[in-house]
């Protein structure tokens, strides 16, 4: 494998892991403070992309975090 193969190997890693230890702190903290969810779901606006090229979307990402919170509520969390 080449450098940059390795490279988005372990982020693809890190983005699944990263996925599933939040996805469980959010079903915790729900769990114990009703509104987590709501409140998150509440700041999307505020969310963006940070890249500084033409690659910029913010409504692609408030729409993946859209997705995971629509995830989060199936899962039985909110």
């Amino acid at each position: 494998m080449t450098d940059h193969t390795d490279t988005a190997i372990q982020a693809r890693r890190r983005e699944i892991a990263a996925e599933h230890v939040l996805f469980k702190t959010i079903e915790y903290v729900e769990a114990q403070h009703p509104g987590l969810l709501d409140h998150i779901e509440g700041s999307l606006d505020h969310l963006g992309d940070p890249a500084k090229d033409e690659t910029k979307d913010d409504e692609a990402v408030r729409a993946i975090a859209r997705k995971m919170l629509q995830g989060a509520r199936r899962e039985g969390t909110g």
